[in-house]
């Protein structure tokens, strides 16, 4: 009997490692590139908004495919469905590693890696509910969204150290033989039966890639186009933001799709998606929390290493080892949570996991000011990362278990879109009131600064009306310089740029603390009964 339960511990050890592996990968790529841009666009002959164009165009495939790759898995194997995505994101991997032009670099890590992340994130989600009894899916789901989070916290050290010392390339030569490694290792992966063999909805497919693509697509250029108000230089039709529109599109092609699977479904054929699972309020409330969990995330991982690299100048290793306390708490308490109090109401959890981040939030904000270092984030952090594990560790048991295990491929879909858009919705939200902020700041300060002459101060105003760039004291010290800008005029404006940037942050982390105070109200949407005792809809 021991030796059983020997085997099925390693098991499932095996099974823990090989989905946190891929979720692992899922993160890495973006904070890798994040602090290799720079070089990247060098040896690839673009520039860096070329670069840029490749981060969101992944993160765009990868919202846009979720749903279509989740029922895909339902309909070929969850296992087969996350070995082929693994095998697609490993030649993305490859074709990345060997780009010398943007558009394979866009072929490789924009198409095929995003192609195969589609297929591999909702595949996780329900191998996890398939290989794990209920009581540990909790301490299941809290460790693959830790291994998300320490590849935030990696990324800088690994990307940083690559291009250092050798290539960016490496990483993603790397990621190849990790791919092949997982292959290996999902052998051990128990599969669900494919009960019925189903065609594809492609025209649901086509609506759900379009509607969704339009919304995100907008949401991630709000930084540029702003969100309804037009800015100058910026696409505005009938005087309003592009992305206003492209959201508001967006949003209708998606009330399309649900209506096209509610006609599918009353003609008998298998739909995409069922429109009947967000009536199950268990289900709805764990997508919603998934939503401003990752808004509340992606806000803080953008903020953070602004205030490290530009405001404190340090280096992109440097900012990796200061976020790092955060992945770490995420992991304790994502580990920690489901052993120490296994029979808590979720509600009880997913609350004080709010409140964790919104006291981390709330302590950055008292921290942030115009002489502080690096260690004031040390503290927040670690209450971030103890609430992001808190949340970890709930709200993926809490949608699966929502629904019978036959369809945990459908929520996993459901579950991943909710969390790139959260993370789309987060970043775009905290870059604009960011900038915003920062503009009339750095405008205000300016304009008021005796220091700073008349032909300064109206430069400045059509220069700074698109939006102020976020730029380190050294970086706006060499383009006044190079401008030809009189000592004493750039030592007035880095003064007042200084000012300014803390301002910046202080109302993106405001606008953080806000949504967590909404998060916390719609916990009330989070079942008080543990997933642990939640009976399998199939099984009752």
């Amino acid at each position: 009997m021991t030796d059983t339960m020997t085997e099925q511990r390693g098991a499932s050890g095996a099974v823990l490692v090989t989905l946190a592996a891929a979720a692992f990968l899922m993160t890495l790529d973006s904070s890798v590139m994040n602090v290799s841009m720079a070089t990247v666009a060098t040896d690839v002959h673009t520039s860096i908004t070329g670069i840029q164009t490749a981060i969101t165009l992944y993160t765009l495939v990868m919202a846009t495919l979720m749903i279509t790759g989740g029922k895909v898995g339902s309909m070929i194997g969850r296992r087969r469905a996350f070995a082929i995505g693994c095998v697609i994101y490993g030649c993305g991997s490859l074709v990345t590693g060997l780009a010398t032009s943007l558009p394979v670099l866009l072929l490789g890590w924009s198409l095929l890696e995003g192609m195969g992340a589609a297929l591999i994130m909702p595949a996780t989600v329900a191998l996890v509910a398939t290989n794990f009894a209920p009581a540990e899916r909790p301490r299941t789901y809290g460790l693959i969204a830790a291994a998300g989070a320490i590849a935030v916290a990696a990324g800088p050290l690994l990307g940083g150290a690559a291009t250092t010392y050798g290539s960016w390339r490496w990483v993603f030569f790397g990621e190849v033989a990790v791919v092949g490694l997982i292959l290996v290792l999902s052998r051990r992966v128990v599969d669900a039966p494919v009960t019925a063999r189903v065609q594809l909805d492609v025209v649901g497919t086509l609506l759900s890639v379009l509607g969704l693509g339009l919304a995100v697509f907008g949401v991630l250029r709000t930084s540029e186009w702003g969100w309804i108000s037009q800015r100058p230089g910026a696409p505005a039709p009938l005087g309003l933001s592009a992305s206003f529109w492209l959201i508001l599109a967006g949003g209708l092609i998606v009330w399309m799709f649900i209506l096209w699977q509610q006609h599918r479904i009353a003609r008998s054929r298998e739909p995409l998606m069922r429109p009947s699972m967000f009536a199950n309020p268990q289900l709805t409330g764990g997508l919603v929390m998934l939503l401003f969990q990752f808004m509340l995330q992606a806000g803080v991982f953008f903020i953070i290493p602004l205030f490290l690299s530009v405001v404190l100048e340090l280096s992109a290793i440097e900012t990796g080892l200061r976020v790092m306390p955060l992945s770490i708490a995420l992991l304790v308490s994502a580990i920690g949570v489901p052993r120490i109090w296994p029979q808590t109401s979720p509600r009880r959890i997913v609350r004080v996991g709010v409140l964790l981040l919104l006291g981390g939030i709330v302590a950055l904000m008292s921290g942030i000011e115009l002489d502080a270092n690096a260690a004031v984030v040390g503290v927040p952090l670690l209450l971030v990362g103890l609430g992001m594990g808190a949340l970890s560790s709930q709200l993926g048991a809490v949608t699966v278990s929502a629904v019978p295990t036959s369809e945990s491929g459908e929520v996993g879909g459901l579950q991943n879109t909710a969390t790139n858009l959260g993370a789309s919705i987060g970043t775009a939200l905290a870059g604009s009131i960011l900038i915003g902020a920062l503009s009339a700041s750095l405008l205000t300060g300016i304009q008021q600064n005796p220091a700073v002459p008349d032909s300064v101060k109206s430069t400045a105003t059509v220069t700074l009306a698109p939006g102020a760039p976020f730029l380190s004291d050294s970086d706006l010290r060499a383009r006044m310089d190079d401008a030809g800008v009189d000592p004493t005029v750039t030592d007035a404006v880095v003064a007042e740029n200084r000012r300014a940037r803390i301002q910046g942050l202080d109302a993106a982390l405001g606008s953080l603390a806000v949504l967590a105070v909404v998060a916390l109200i719609l916990t009330g949407r989070v079942p008080r009964r543990s997933t642990m005792d939640t009976v399998d809809p199939t099984t009752e």
